[in-house]
């Protein structure tokens, strides 16, 4: 029997070292990074419906098309009605003929904030619907449709530790990084992705300088526990300079104990790893008495509790 409702989580992300390697020719940035999912999540509730609606419990998130929840929704409903016969399963519809559902978010990770809240939702939106409407897709179907909503919404159709490249649509999944001991700190600071890339003035690439770059950079990421070294956000100088408080939340991170600190994506949240839970726990305290600094204890999750999670099947 087709299930009317369910919920899954949207999980958020680390970058565990982002380098920015230079402008492409398409106008886009070649990216490498170390994408990493994290036990903080969203909550997406999915319930069959006459029209298709977005709910959410924080009234500054969108509900309208801006949201890529929606974007989502539009794009596989697209996707699905214009498939040739028999490459999907009959899509369920309603009796006006409408793939439909009613979608309350339930939201814990901060947004903006670097840490993939809204690629997190649209993948994840992506998976739950295919499920509600029966729609029988592929891995690879989906990310094609997930890349054209935003550059993380693949990694999220995939989950657990992965190498992202190109414009962090491609992506390769590596050996599991485990840490428990994970505080994530968000300060109350809206960090622009496009003046944060255009700050970088990156130089514009050939091919075969991208292909040797990204070698290297995958060589050095084959182990991530090595890896954590060296890792390094090329954003953070410019967003620090931009945003000092930013640059403070590192700093304190570091200086209550983290072995290593690192901006996520291009902010404003920056990560700290911590050796062990009582470490953590005494940097968690410290930092409560910075005003408008969120703090999130976490943990990374594995690809395979992920899939398990959000019951991927394909």
């Amino acid at each position: 029997m087709r299930e009317t409702s369910f919920s899954l989580p949207s999980f958020a992300k680390i970058n565990i070292g982002l380098k920015v390697i230079g402008r492409r020719d398409d106008g886009f940035h070649e990216l490498f990074t170390v994408f990493q999912t994290v036990s903080l999540h969203d909550t997406l509730n999915f319930t069959a419906s006459d029209d298709l609606q977005l709910t959410c419990d924080n009234a500054s998130i969108p509900t309208d098309n801006r949201n890529l929840v929606i974007r989502a929704a539009d794009k596989l409903r697209e996707y699905a009605l214009r498939r040739p016969s028999g490459k999907l399963s009959k899509p369920v519809q309603n009796e006006g003929g409408k793939l439909s559902a009613s979608i309350h978010l339930e939201k814990r990770i901060p947004s903006p904030g670097g840490l993939g809240g809204g690629s997190s939702n649209a993948a994840v939106a992506l998976i739950g619907l295919a499920r509600l409407w029966d729609i029988h897709i592929s891995h690879d179907e989906l990310v094609n449709i997930g890349s054209g909503l935003g550059s993380d919404v693949p990694f999220f159709l995939t989950g657990g530790t992965a190498v992202g490249t190109g414009r962090g649509t491609d992506i390769e999944s590596i050996s599991d990084f485990h840490a428990e001991n994970i505080l994530i700190i968000t300060p109350d600071v809206a960090v622009s992705t496009a003046e944060a890339f255009n700050a970088l003035k990156a130089p514009n690439l050939t091919t075969d300088e991208a292909n040797r770059i990204l070698g290297v950079c995958r060589s050095e990421a084959g182990s991530v526990d090595s890896y954590l070294n060296t890792a390094r956000n090329d954003f953070e100088n410019t967003v620090f300079a931009a945003h000092p408080e930013i640059g403070k939340v590192k700093q304190k991170l570091l200086e209550f104990g983290a072995s290593k600190a690192l901006l996520s994506g291009s902010g404003a949240s920056v990560f700290g790893i911590f050796d062990t839970k009582e470490t953590r726990q005494t940097a968690e305290k410290a930092l409560g008495n910075e005003v408008n600094w969120r703090r999130f204890a976490v943990a990374t999750i594995s690809r395979k509790v992920y899939r398990e999670a959000l019951e991927i099947a394909f």
